[in-house]
C-alpha cells in the first residue's frame, strides 16, 4: 500500500510534517508513506490554466494517481487551512484524483477544529472517501521534539499505528 502524505504547513520545523515523517518511521513493513513537499512550488490555481501542461501540477496530480490513499495535516490559520494547501487541493478539482480517494486527516494541534472542518467540507466535497476512523489528534504543538522524538513517544507511536492500521482496514488494503 502507498499512501501519499501531504502537509499544509511550510515551515522547516512544523509539527504537522513532524507528524507526518513519524508516520513515514512507524508505517508497517507493507505500508509506504511518501511525504509529498512539493505543494509550495505549485503556481496559483488559473482556471484558465488547468488543462495547460504545467510540470509542478503534472506531478502532484501523478504522485496522487500512483497512491492508494492519502494522509493531510495541517496546521490552522485565521480558523481555516492554510493557502498553500486549498490552493493544492483546487488544482485537483478539475482533474479528479481525489475522487473516491481515501484521506485521512491528523492533527498535530486539538485546538485546529475550524481547520479540520474546512478540511473536511472540501475534501467531501472534491467527493474524497474520508477514513474518519483513521484520523488522529495529537498535541504536538508547544513542545520541542528532537528528530525521532515523536516516533519514539510510546503512546503517539501507538496512536499512529493504530491510526495507520484502521487505515489500511476501512481501505480494503490489509
Amino acid at each position: 500500500m502507498r499512501i501519499l502524505a501531504i502537509s499544509g504547513s511550510l515551515r522547516d520545523a512544523s509539527s504537522n510534517t513532524a507528524l507526518l515523517r513519524a508516520a513515514v518511521a512507524l508505517a508497517p513493513n507493507d505500508v509506504d508513506v511518501v511525504i509529498y513537499d512539493g505543494i509550495g512550488a505549485l503556481p496559483h490555481f488559473n482556471p484558465d490554466q488547468d488543462d495547460a501542461p504545467i510540470a509542478e501540477v503534472a506531478a502532484f496530480r501523478a504522485a496522487l494517481s500512483g497512491s492508494d490513499g492519502v494522509l493531510i495535516s495541517t496546521p490552522e490559520y485565521a480558523h481555516g487551512i492554510p493557502g498553500v494547501l486549498k490552493n493544492a487541493l483546487v488544482w485537483l478539482v478539475g482533474s479528479g484524483e481525489l475522487v473516491d480517494k481515501p484521506v485521512a486527516l491528523f492533527n498535530a494541534s486539538p485546538r485546529s477544529t475550524y481547520a479540520v472542518a474546512s478540511l473536511t467540507e472540501t475534501l467531501t466535497v472534491m467527493s474524497a472517501k474520508l477514513v474518519s476512523e483513521a484520523g488522529v489528534t495529537i498535541q504536538l504543538a508547544g513542545r520541542a521534539w528532537p528528530e525521532g522524538g515523536i516516533a519514539a513517544d510510546t503512546e503517539i507511536a501507538a496512536a499512529i499505528r493504530a491510526a495507520l492500521a484502521q487505515f489500511k482496514l476501512v481501505t480494503g488494503s490489509d
